[in-house]
């Protein structure tokens, strides 16, 4: 090894360029000194969307803050994060008002219904001012099929508190909620088992 590849040198070298990013990490902090409730949104077609969103309840919960959930889709599903979430009565509140997905329900109007029961049920959360964080869950779905009006859901979070924190999941994020979201997360699906036959599985799926 030569003089100018020795360990010492390499590292010397490495911890020069360390601190320079770091130097260059701190000049861009140095202004984010704004909190805000932040509207969030996961989407795409990859797994993960609303496990990245229960991570984040579990976050919250950590740091003491109380969470309110509503799910618009997976309301008959026992859900692992669900009987682990309510051992924490005082700090999350769940409601489960879906009844499927659409291919399984087949029946519009009741889909509506009850997608409209879930937004009752989040709007109520959401001005709730105990409440720090509120996860809507699969509502990307509701909007989708249009079971609710997306200019009703981007009107009432434009207007929300501005400490609440509000996360929406689901696939094919309309438009209009990107436009507003503060954080938007695309799952991009690179393999998934379901192509090779294989059935959701408790602990990964549910």
């Amino acid at each position: 090894m030569s003089e100018t590849n020795q360990p010492e040198d390499l590292n010397q070298k490495a911890n020069e360029k360390a601190a320079r990013r770091k130097e260059a990490r701190d000049r861009m902090m140095a202004d984010k000194n704004r909190e805000k409730g932040l509207i969030i949104v996961h989407t795409g077609k990859g797994k993960g969307k609303s496990t990245a969103a229960f991570g984040m309840v579990l976050r919250c919960i950590g740091h003491g803050m109380k969470v309110g959930v509503v799910q618009f889709i997976k309301g008959k599903w026992d859900t692992g994060e669900r009987t682990v979430l309510e051992k924490f009565p005082d700090q999350i509140e769940i409601r489960a008002l879906g009844e499927g997905f659409t291919w399984e329900t087949q029946d519009r109007a009741r889909d509506i219904a009850f997608a409209r029961a879930a937004w009752d049920e989040g709007k109520r959360m959401m001005n709730d001012p105990s409440f720090q964080f509120v996860l809507l869950d699969e509502i990307n779905i509701a909007l989708r099929y249009d079971y609710l009006p997306v200019e009703e859901v981007t009107d009432f979070l434009k207007a929300k508190r501005d400490n609440l924190h509000v996360c929406l999941t689901g696939r094919n994020a309309k438009d209009e909620l990107i436009a507003i979201a503060d954080l938007v997360t695309e799952m991009e699906m690179v393999k998934h088992p379901f192509r090779d036959g294989i059935k959701a599985q408790a602990g990964v799926e549910f």
